[in-house]
């Protein structure tokens, strides 16, 4: 069996995780596979390394990520397109998406057993059509509409499969999978939904109104948003926190559902509401 193993190079907890991983799995028998990023800190080890990301997804049967959400999102993307699952252990301070922490590793040996069970979950399509050109991107966690830094408050014009259904005037709107409901979108104000729902969640960013509510799609819903920007001011359009493109008022966002799926592994089958609740304690502290 091969294993990737994506390393969050950032974090220091992250090395000694991946060392006492690698001994783990290779003693069940499984070939590591790294990234080639992680060359220059496990060279040593009794590991071999992809020569692209890509690659590394492609020739490997599980991957496991060690760091944190940003890593696993991250991660998500390749692993979606190749359809690998995918477990991520937990080195940063919540990791809502990950499935163990860095006390539990000793459980990974039931991937080679293959006593896990695996979850899909649903992605975003999201479209940006410009005058000159469309572009496309994958969204694990979600996409959201907002004004630039600096920026005035911008009007949205919302449409549900081609008709327009409201206007809103807010710092953003912000278009979550079920996954990404307990991030960026539960600090906006929104619902906390199972990641096993088939929705798409719409969320106002600091709306202007006292009515201005989340509101839950049916996952075949394609949702577009068009903007009026106040002079001199800006829009962007980020992707789980990682792409940011510039939106003009003659651009059109489309959010859709996605044909790829998310497969993640989960060995304990753990509850999900009771873990949330876990979690959540710990941002108290």
């Amino acid at each position: 069996m091969k294993i990737a193993i994506i390393v969050n190079l950032t974090k220091e907890k992250a090395f000694a995780c991946a060392e006492k991983m690698i001994k783990i799995l290779r003693a069940e028998g499984a070939d590591i596979l790294m990234p080639p990023d992680c060359r220059r800190v496990f060279k040593d080890s009794e590991v071999s390394f992809a020569d692209s990301v890509e690659q590394l997804f492609e020739s490997s049967d599980v991957a496991v990520t060690v760091g944190g959400d940003g890593t696993i999102i991250h991660s998500a993307k390749y692993a979606a397109q190749t359809a690998t699952p995918m477990i991520g252990v937990n080195v940063g301070r919540l990791g809502f998406a990950a499935d163990m922490e860095a006390d539990e590793i000793g459980d990974l040996k039931h991937l080679i057993s293959g006593n896990y069970t695996v979850e899909e979950r649903l992605l975003l399509d999201i479209e940006v059509r410009k005058p000159y050109g469309t572009a496309r991107y994958l969204a694990v966690n979600d996409a959201v509409v907002t004004h630039g830094r600096l920026s005035k408050i911008v009007d949205f014009s919302l449409f549900l499969n081609g008709l327009e259904i409201s206007k809103y005037r807010a710092d953003g709107l912000l278009f979550s999978t079920p996954t990404g409901s307990t991030a960026y979108s539960l600090s906006a104000g929104g619902p906390i939904l199972s990641p096993k729902m088939e929705c798409i969640l719409m969320t106002p960013v600091c709306p202007h109104s006292l009515f201005s509510r989340s509101v839950l799609f049916e996952s075949d819903s394609e949702l577009s948003v068009t903007v009026k920007i106040p002079k001199d001011g800006s829009c962007m359009l980020s992707i789980d926190g990682e792409q940011n493109i510039e939106i003009a008022e003659a651009d059109r966002v489309n959010v859709r559902r996605s044909e790829l799926k998310l497969r993640l592994i989960s060995i304990e089958n753990r509850n999900f509401y009771r873990k949330l609740n876990e979690k959540l304690k710990e941002r108290e502290l």
